[in-house]
């Protein structure tokens, strides 16, 4: 048994989510944690919603909400979506608790001891109009390096380069179109140059991972300059200096106290279950493994600034120094990075209200086929078009005809003809085929999602279910009502194939395998699901006021990875579809509200 630390991007809360979001962290993190805890590993997954910085700011003013109201607003309504698309967090939490408020600051004290926090002059970027700092991402111009019109005030999407605000050409704000006023001003930085040669090993040890990551980051090694991790703000997580910590006017800067999120949210989960000092399992044991999700434009956060980080933490850049309170904490075993899924041709923008929120796809469809969706379609090494033609494609065709069409008439036969799973004869070699072939998948399918390569996974089995269609028509067990006994084998062989199946296709499908396992005669939970529950902070010092939900979860019994052996005389009914067929008239439906 390996411990498996999931960590998830931390969805923003600034307003609901759309389906761009969970094609990139959430649904891809959920299968993989799924699998592995049928393979046998002890698996932490773990974030929460990001609750700090300007966007928080804005959306409250536009709402007449104080900034802690609208991130409990939107800390629900994310809570509520994740749930119900089932996603398996060991904990769902937020960044302004106290505990999180008290993990960074441990961070920040161990950087600054260890001499990897400077405190130097440089120009911010204020909002003429508001008067409030601008957060580097909320600034758009053209790069200065190979002149991308889109880049970022922190980086260039199109070359990596790092940069600041000041560098872009003719830069605007994404909040309201103003140009920015660069003042200058006194802030703390994270000395990432003193990294350099510490990433660089570290990068070279990294096997297996996605090519877009190794060389984006390689790239953004090439000109590391420190970075800064304090804001004029009076929303987030106060400075703990002397001087600096009762100060109204500066916070710690919301991406740095965000990445912590993932040691805090790990150490709220511990303490929460009983035992405080869990965590360590996850962060502080060489044999433990870690795999971080996030969508292509966080890259940075998680390659390099985090992993910098925590090398300061560990006293293991340039400057030397030693572990504090925390000790020492391991870096990421891999970085997980989705490219950016796009909806008919156009880029999501919330602003722009080209959008397709999470909770109002669920309101009209099923969570599996969305998931369903994203796992065949999804992101993973490429942009890509979600249409509505597509997704109705894939849900008739694919769920509806290719697994739920097996299922049904599989299960329908054999209640309509022997009223239970079927006692078979002796098999046959088309049968044993089937087996084999099924067995077989358990290997093939286990060993793509370990790897990453979800798309790749969901086709493998969905491979096997066409193959069990296939033998379904080949044997055509409807014409063997004269010869009983090789009835019952065929369809003992093609409900062996369907329950081991749903075992193959739970980390997909994991509403859809319950049913399943409930159709053959299944007791108790079979896909573990989340649940919310309401709890109070642990501590003081953080921003929340009352009690707040989380996503928890009990997935100790999920089962086994492997075929289990179907057993004769379990009484079977005639079964309902597990899936909905969709007229092709919601393409045109689901277009004119979009374009609405």
């Amino acid at each position: 048994m390996t411990h498996v630390l999931t960590a998830l991007a931390w969805p923003y809360a600034n307003g609901p989510r759309h389906i761009g979001h969970v094609a990139g962290f959430g649904v891809p993190a959920d299968v993989f944690s799924r699998y592995m805890r049928m393979r046998g590993h002890d698996v932490l997954m773990v974030s929460g919603t990001d609750e700090h910085g300007t966007p928080i700011l804005v959306q409250a003013d536009e709402e007449g909400l104080t900034p802690i109201e609208a991130a409990d607003k939107y800390n629900r309504v994310i809570v509520e979506d994740l749930h119900r698309l089932g996603l398996s967090y060991d904990l769902f939490t937020r960044t302004t608790t106290g505990n999180h408020y008290k993990t960074v600051q441990e961070m920040f004290t161990a950087l600054y001891e260890n001499g990897y926090i400077i405190e130097q002059t440089a120009l911010g970027a204020i909002s003429p109009s508001t008067g409030r700092t601008l957060p580097d991402r909320y600034i758009e111009g053209t790069c200065p390096h190979c002149g991308f019109e889109s880049a970022r005030g922190d980086q260039c999407d199109n070359c990596g380069r790092q940069l600041d605000p000041v560098d872009l050409i003719d830069p605007k704000s994404r909040i309201n179109g103003e140009a920015p006023k660069f003042v200058e001003e006194s802030h703390f930085f994270l000395d990432l140059p003193a990294f350099a040669d510490a990433l660089n090993s570290w990068l070279d040890t990294r096997t297996g991972w996605r090519t877009n990551v190794v060389r984006f980051t390689k790239n953004l090694l090439e000109d590391l300059k420190p970075r800064a991790i304090s804001r004029d703000l009076d929303w987030g997580v106060p400075i703990p200096l002397e001087g600096w910590k009762d100060r109204g006017d500066k916070r710690l800067y919301v991406w740095f106290d965000a990445v912590i999120g993932y040691l805090s949210s790990s150490i709220e989960w511990a303490r929460r279950s009983g035992d405080p000092e869990a965590w360590k399992k996850w962060w502080s044991d060489p044999e433990a493994i870690s795999y971080y999700f996030m969508g292509k434009d966080n890259i940075v956060f998680h390659s390099e600034i985090w992993p910098a980080m925590l090398l300061g933490n560990n006293g293991e850049g340039a400057a030397g120094g030693e572990p504090r309170e925390l000790g020492r904490l391991d870096l990421p075993t891999e970085v997980v990075s989705s490219e950016f899924l796009t909806v008919e041709g156009k880029q999501f923008s919330s602003s722009r209200r080209v959008v397709i929120y999470v909770r109002d796809f669920l309101d009209r469809y099923s969570a599996d086929a969305l998931r369903y969706y994203i796992c065949a379609a999804g992101p993973e090494n490429q942009d890509t078009d979600f249409t509505w033609a597509e997704f109705l494609r894939r849900n008739n065709d694919e769920l509806v005809a290719g697994w739920g069409n097996l299922i049904n008439r599989s299960v329908a036969m054999a209640a309509k003809n022997f009223g239970a799973v079927p006692e078979p004869g002796e098999l046959r070699e088309v049968d044993r085929e089937l087996l084999e072939t099924v067995k077989a998948s358990f290997d093939s399918v286990g060993e793509l999602i370990g790897a990453n390569k979800i798309r790749a996974a969901t086709a493998e089995a969905m491979k096997t279910v066409a193959a069990a269609n296939k033998y379904l028509a080949d044997t055509a067990p409807w014409k063997l009502k004269e010869d009983k006994d090789r009835q019952a084998t065929v369809l003992f062989t093609v409900l062996q194939a369907v329950s081991d199946l749903k075992t193959v296709l739970s980390p997909f499908l994991p509403h859809s395998s319950q049913k399943v396992h409930e159709l053959l005669g299944g007791e108790g939970v079979f896909a573990p699901m989340p649940r919310i529950e309401e709890v109070a902070d642990l501590d003081e010092g953080g921003a929340i006021q009352g009690d707040y939900p989380i996503l928890t979860g009990d997935y100790a019994d999920a089962p086994a990875w492997e075929p289990v052996a179907l057993k004769p005389g379990v009484a079977l009914e005639k079964p309902t579809p597990i899936f909905t067929k969709l007229d092709p008239s919601i393409v045109e439906e689901e277009l004119e509200r979009f374009n609405s």
